[in-house]
């Protein structure tokens, strides 16, 4: 699996696991709810300044968003 794949499947999890909309996660994060989608979607590759906002956000580490489950 791709570190990109890796990313999205966590952020998807950990998104929900908070019960967090994407507009919502959006706002946390200070991104764009369109951003956040094409995130999600993996349309987009994350810059690491648009990791390190999605995983204070989510109050997990950087690496969290990116381990291997």
């Amino acid at each position: 699996m791709s570190l990109t794949m890796r990313f999205v499947t966590n952020l998807r999890r950990l998104r929900a696991r908070r019960k967090l909309t994407r507009a919502a996660l959006a706002a946390r994060a200070r991104l764009s709810p369109m951003h956040v989608g094409r995130l999600e979607a993996g349309r987009q590759d994350p810059t690491l300044g648009t990791v390190a906002k999605l995983a204070k956000a989510l109050r997990v580490s950087v690496m969290e968003l990116l381990r291997v489950k």
